[in-house]
């Protein structure tokens, strides 16, 4: 399991946008896997969702965090 933020992140995304993302530059990379944890953190209903299954909780907050970036 990645430990960096980066690396997590896209352990987070389904294999098509793992891809994609992958192919990006580092840095929006870092950018948004930076995005990625502030939505784990700041969200409460993400807080209640990783209690039961942490991997679930993360491919939400990825989720969220490339819909956003997709409008």
């Amino acid at each position: 399991m990645p430990t960096d933020p980066v690396g997590r992140f896209l352990a987070a995304l389904d294999p098509e946008h793992r891809k994609d993302i992958g192919a990006r530059p580092r840095e929006e990379q870092e950018q948004l896997a930076a995005a990625w944890e502030r939505e784990l953190e700041s969200d409460d209903e993400l807080d209640t969702l990783d209690e039961l299954s942490p991997p679930a909780a993360e491919a939400e907050a990825a989720r969220r965090v490339l819909e956003r970036e997709t409008d």
